[in-house]
C-alpha cells in the first residue's frame, strides 16, 4: 500500500460533527450545505477533488473541518493520526492512504477494496473484508470522526449519479456503523459527477471517479486532550 504524506505539519484539524448519521440521510445536498457552514482547506480538496470552491462546494463540508489548533498539542495530535494512518494500513492491504494535515484520507475505488457493482450500491462480499479492517481501526481509535463522501463517473444521467453516489456514500458509513463504530462519529455527503478527481474521458479515469473517500479527523475530545497533554489552555 502506498502512503503519500501530504502538507503534514502541526496544525490540527479539530472536528466537530455537526449532524448525526440519520440526520444526514434525511437531508438534501441544500440542507446539509445550510447546516454544515463554510471553510475549506487541504482535507477539502483531497476529499472532494479538483473543483474545490465551485457551486458554494467548500462550504458544504466547511464546518466539518472545523477550526485549527497549532503549537505543541498539534504535534501531540500528528502523531496519534499518523498511528492510526499506519494502521489502516496495516489491517486494509490496497487502499490508498494519504495524510494530508492532520487528517486521514482513504480512497476506495473499484480498484482499492470496496467494490460496487455497476449501478449497485450493497456493500457486496469482496468490500466487507475491507470494511470490517477499518472498523477495526476506528474501534481502537474513538476519539476521531469520519467524514464519508461518494462520486460516480460521468456515465449516466447527473440526476442519477447524484442518487448513486448517496446511496453508496451511505451504505458505507451504514456498514460501519452496524459493525460497532458510533452513528454519531460519522458525516455523509455525496456529489454525484460533479467533483471528478481524475478525467472522465479515459476508462481508467472514469473508474478512479467512481470511488468513496473517507476523511478520518481529531475529534474535540482528542484537541482538549492534546491541549492539556500540552499544557496549553483550552
Amino acid at each position: 500500500m502506498k502512503t503519500i504524506l501530504k502538507n503534514v505539519s502541526v496544525l490540527a484539524v479539530a472536528i466537530t460533527l455537526l449532524t448525526s448519521c440519520e440526520a444526514t440521510k434525511n437531508a438534501n445536498n441544500q440542507q446539509k450545505g445550510s447546516v454544515i457552514g463554510a471553510a475549506g482547506g487541504a482535507i477539502l480538496g483531497a476529499v472532494i477533488g479538483n473543483n474545490v470552491g465551485k457551486k458554494g462546494d467548500g462550504g458544504e463540508l466547511g464546518a466539518v473541518i472545523g477550526g485549527v489548533v497549532g503549537g505543541v498539542a498539534g504535534n501531540v495530535i500528528g502523531k496519534k493520526m499518523d498511528k492510526q494512518a499506519q494502521r489502516i494500513e496495516e489491517e486494509i492491504p490496497g487502499a490508498e492512504v494519504e495524510r494530508v494535515d492532520d487528517g486521514i484520507i482513504v480512497n476506495f475505488d473499484e480498484n482499492s477494496g470496496v467494490y460496487f457493482a455497476t449501478n449497485k450500491y450493497d456493500v457486496n462480499s469482496a468490500s466487507q473484508q475491507t470494511l470490517n479492517g477499518l472498523a477495526k481501526v476506528m474501534a481502537e481509535y474513538p476519539q476521531t470522526n469520519v467524514l464519508v463522501v461518494g462520486h460516480t463517473d460521468s456515465t449516466g444521467s447527473a440526476e442519477y449519479n447524484m442518487t448513486l453516489s448517496k446511496n453508496r456514500a451511505q451504505a458505507v458509513t451504514n456498514y460501519l456503523s452496524s459493525h460497532g463504530i458510533s452513528a454519531g462519529r460519522f458525516t455523509t455527503q455525496w456529489y454525484g459527477e460533479e467533483q471528478p478527481k481524475y478525467t472522465n474521458e479515459t476508462a481508467e479515469g472514469r473508474s478512479k471517479n467512481r470511488r468513496v473517500t473517507l476523511a478520518i479527523v481529531p475529534n474535540q475530545e482528542m484537541v482538549n486532550e492534546a491541549k492539556q497533554e500540552a499544557g496549553e489552555g483550552q
